[in-house]
């Protein structure tokens, strides 16, 4: 059977930097599809979620062109840009959650503002489809939604995280793994510990170092490489981390040249990942593809990252079991350095997943056609 000519689809990513912008670039080259990209510069996140919805809307009435599809970021506030803009009334929307604003670890609760979360709820009702890049995401997504309404005063929707479920599917974070491989032989010294996140409290820098400490003082030999993305303001644990660990130090600081980052995953041998929100995990990813030995906590995305046999040996309870773990593979590094996750890995290249997405656009646009 002759394959379905391509969709026109308008991918919009109102915060186009980081993971945002790798992911609907790596969308871009691997689909069948041809894309429109709208995209806004990532800053000042809360002004995008506020405004690009009459961008979009100003954009799209004024551009002349006709599309199949819209796959939105949830950076974009679907209900905002389905008011304002009539033209695209009749076209499949479909919003793309890579976070939400309900999972973010608010220094104060009190800080928290209500309207992004209501943006996000209102998002998933304006679209047709609402995919999750995480199944932990969805699940949570629709809990807290749940919970959330049942904090209104009075007048609260009725089955709206049902309805939110019923709409929703998930597919996993295309990656980029063509160039990540394990190194060719056996490491030898001292193993390397890998923190390759952002340098941000969600994280939880200071959990990962705390332990890493722990095992300086108890005379644990190995060294350390913390790579990731460093901005104006990082958490003070790094400048006390570097001082603590000076001899210890194989790499500091973020990598932006991509071939040096990840010749730096190749020559770690343990990724460490402390974070307290996580919705799905390119960098472990990358790290356990580069032939690292992964120890995440037993929580939020990270299980489904890891093959149901492996969870038992790679996933941590507490901060005392990660310390336990390393501390063992530290004192006996010939155990983990015959452990080789990197193929188990494949299932989220774009070469596996970039099928998956193809065929959703075409189910999104074929059920558009049924209704008319």
């Amino acid at each position: 059977m002759a394959e379905a000519k391509p969709l026109n689809i308008l991918a919009v990513e109102p915060y186009y930097g980081g993971s945002h912008k790798a992911f609907i670039g790596g969308l871009i080259r691997h689909s069948r599809h041809k894309f429109h990209l709208f995209q806004l510069p990532a800053r000042k996140w809360k002004w995008r979620m506020r405004a690009s919805a009459i961008n979009l809307a100003q954009w799209l009435q004024t551009c002349g062109r006709q599309f199949d599809i819209i796959f939105a970021s949830d950076f974009l506030s679907m209900a905002d840009f389905a008011g304002l803009c009539p033209a695209a009334a009749g076209i499949p929307k479909i919003a793309y959650f890579h976070e939400n604003q309900f999972a973010y670890p608010e220094q104060l609760e009190e800080k928290r503002d209500y309207q992004f979360l209501f943006t996000n709820i209102t998002t998933c009702l304006a679209a047709d489809r609402v995919i999750f890049n995480s199944a932990w995401h969805r699940e949570s997504f629709v809990r807290e939604t749940a919970a959330f309404m049942h904090r209104m005063p009075d007048f609260v929707p009725q089955g709206i995280a049902q309805s939110i479920d019923a709409k929703a599917a998930v597919l996993h974070v295309g990656c980029e793994l063509d160039d990540c491989q394990p190194a060719p032989q056996q490491r030898s010294g001292p193993p390397v510990i890998l923190w390759n996140h952002r340098w941000e409290h969600d994280k939880d820098p200071d959990a990962f170092f705390r332990v890493l400490f722990d095992l300086l003082n108890e005379g644990a030999d190995f060294r350390v490489a913390v790579v990731g993305e460093s901005f104006r303001q990082s958490p003070p644990i790094f400048d006390e981390a570097r001082r603590r660990l000076a001899g210890r130090i194989a790499q500091f600081g973020y990598m932006p040249d991509r071939a040096s980052y990840l010749q730096a995953l190749r020559q770690s041998d343990i990724i460490v990942s402390t974070a307290r929100q996580e919705f799905f995990g390119v960098a472990v990813v990358e790290a356990i593809a580069s032939g690292c030995y992964p120890l995440l906590p037993n929580r939020l995305s990270y299980p489904e990252l890891l093959p149901e046999k492996h969870r038992a040996r790679h996933l941590y309870r507490n901060a005392q079991d990660l310390k336990q773990r390393l501390a063992s593979l530290l004192a006996n590094p010939a155990t983990m350095r015959t452990v080789d996750l990197s193929r188990e890995m494949q299932r989220f290249s774009w070469a596996a997943l970039a099928p998956l997405y193809d065929a959703a656009f075409d189910t999104a646009a074929d059920s558009e056609h049924t209704h008319h």
